[in-house]
């Protein structure tokens, strides 16, 4: 009886598919198992754009995965609050985050590269430097002691300059101004005199509104028509000179990731590539729309930066990028990376993507 029951017990668990010849849990096993994580994000929940395309992530992996990979999205504020997002992930408090990388210069100097450079690369170019022109790579070796692994997780494009409660007709009305603005761009505003601010989306309107900051960027008309900033600021100017081409990130707790079997690492990596897409197709389709509300029915006074602003701001944003080079090592060799394939993408663009700019005008 005993060698009966052996013998039948040996034929279930290889008709099961139970352990590979190395003892190891077979493949068929292991493509049965579940996980049930929880993103937080630095947006209110579901905020367009920002806010849903952490949703849009969710969805999409639990499709992809047949359920075996289901994500709780939490707002910014619901589990940890928006500007903890960093540590909440890196600690394993949650197993993956949607944010903007430049939050975190206060633990990597390096990290605002990640998001956007003032007078940069646009969102074409940034996506193109991150995945085929070593800029991930570099991203995930900056993130590596943090027990991180960032994807690039969307692009909202060119954003505005912003909204101001006063006028910008030369760079001496900058000095003195309280800006809510990240980053390197809020570097080179303090750089023109200026205070710079970090502070989370959903604190602007009521800063704003009370005088605490002067002025915000944000990001563009799709987005700041949502929060209402016509409604507390009276002039919004173009263009984003300190936001070209600004990508958000997910960023994914290590353990957290290698616990997955490869086929779900590889549908993380998938639905993240495709909400970083989506989201720059949502923004290029809602934003003049956006904007002509804006102007047509809030009466919004979009103006232009002058020409002498927008040279001053160029000049400081060149000054700040190579001090940061300068001091620090890492940030020195991504600053090279950047420059090498913006000169680059520049130089075919001058017969491409500006040439027919150029050619779609004339009459």
């Amino acid at each position: 009886m005993r060698i009966l029951f052996w013998a039948v017990l040996s034929l279930l668990l290889a008709s099961c598919g139970g352990q590979n010849t190395d003892g190891e849990p077979s493949n068929d096993v292991v493509s049965q198992q579940s996980f049930k994580w929880k993103l937080v994000t630095a947006w209110p929940k579901n905020y367009p754009g920002l806010g849903t395309a952490p949703e849009n992530f969710a969805n999409r992996v639990k499709a992809m995965s047949n359920g075996r990979l289901q994500i709780k999205v939490f707002g910014a504020g619901q589990l940890v609050p928006a500007l903890e997002v960093f540590d909440a992930v890196s600690q394993g408090t949650a197993q993956i985050g949607h944010s903007g990388a430049y939050y975190w210069t206060g633990k990597a100097k390096a990290a605002a590269f990640f998001t956007s450079i003032p007078f940069g690369l646009n969102a074409q170019e940034m996506n193109a430097w991150l995945h085929y022109g070593g800029g991930l790579e570099l991203w995930r070796e900056l993130y590596e002691p943090f027990n991180l692994v960032p994807f690039a997780g969307g692009s909202t494009g060119v954003q505005m300059a912003g909204w101001f409660n006063r006028e910008i007709n030369s760079m001496a009305d900058i000095k003195g101004l309280k800006m809510r603005i990240p980053g390197l761009g809020g570097d080179v505003i303090t750089r023109a005199g200026g205070v710079s601010v970090t502070m989370p989306g959903g604190e602007l309107y009521t800063s704003m509104q009370t005088g605490v900051i002067d002025a915000t960027e944000w990001v563009g008309p799709y987005n700041d028509l949502a929060f209402g900033f016509h409604q507390v600021a009276k002039y919004y100017y173009y263009p984003g000179w300190h936001e070209p081409g600004s990508i958000l990130e997910f960023m994914v707790n290590k353990q957290a990731l290698n616990s997955l079997p490869t086929d779900l690492q590889a549908i993380v990596e998938t639905a993240a590539r495709a909400v970083n897409q989506d989201m720059l197709d949502e923004y290029t389709a809602r934003n003049n729309q956006a904007l002509v509300e804006l102007v047509n029915v809030h009466g919004v006074e979009v103006r232009k930066l002058p020409d002498e602003v927008i040279r001053g701001l160029r000049a400081l944003s060149e000054e700040v990028i190579e001090e940061l080079a300068a001091d620090n090592e890492f940030a020195k060799r991504v600053a090279a990376s950047v420059e090498a394939f913006k000169q680059q993408a520049t130089a075919y663009h001058g017969i491409s993507e500006e040439a027919y700019y150029r050619a779609r005008k004339l009459k």
